[in-house]
């Protein structure tokens, strides 16, 4: 398998025994306004604290000079610290496109492989398709919607297909999982 997985989300039978879903993962233009975002914001804090300390403006905006360096000073220190190591994390996360996959369900093998790119390694879980009962569409409204497709597996909890991020349209979401179901010859759920 190529280390390289392509952008894009298209579901596809490839032919008659294999169906398979590319998932997209952090490498979204949203994660890289976020990211930016918090690092402009961190280094702004950092050059605020020592413009304090040193008595010069090394921002372009407001006078950070004349800021009491203790507590004021200090605290931008560590509040731009603390965001700048979490920008450090995030644009790790982005560089390896962390969550990005692929599902396989492959019926000449009688499997299914789903494969995520972890922090340091990429995931595997192959489950035989035999186990899987039922496609479920998962749809919840409200201040943080939800909107995903999983599999009902026997003996186990439920495993979600569909990545993070911008929930999917419902007429989409619907037509994936219906394709799917129809693949595996199984019952839709959740509509």
């Amino acid at each position: 398998m190529p280390d390289e997985l392509p952008q894009n989300l298209p579901s596809s039978p490839t032919n008659e025994n294999l169906f398979e879903q590319e998932v997209i993962g952090s490498r979204r233009p949203s994660n890289y306004l976020i990211v930016s975002m918090v690092t402009i914001g961190g280094i702004g804090f950092l050059l605020a604290s020592i413009s304090s300390y040193l008595g010069q403006d090394f921002l372009p905006l407001g006078h950070p000079s004349t800021l009491i360096f203790v507590p004021q000073g200090l605290i931008m220190g560590f509040y731009g610290l603390a965001a700048s190591l979490i920008a450090i994390y995030l644009w790790i996360l982005i560089s390896i496109n962390f969550g990005a996959g692929r599902n396989s369900f492959n019926k000449g093998t009688g499997m299914l492989s789903i494969t995520r790119r972890g922090l340091r390694k990429k995931i595997v879980v192959e489950i035989p398709l035999n186990k899987v009962k039922a496609v479920k569409l998962e749809v919840k409204e409200g201040l943080n919607p939800k909107r995903r497709i999983s599999l009902r597996i026997q003996g186990g909890r439920d495993l979600p297909l569909s990545g993070v991020g911008k929930p999917p349209p419902l007429a989409e979401l619907e037509q994936e999982g219906a394709g799917l179901a129809r693949f595996l010859g199984i019952s839709l759920e959740g509509i």
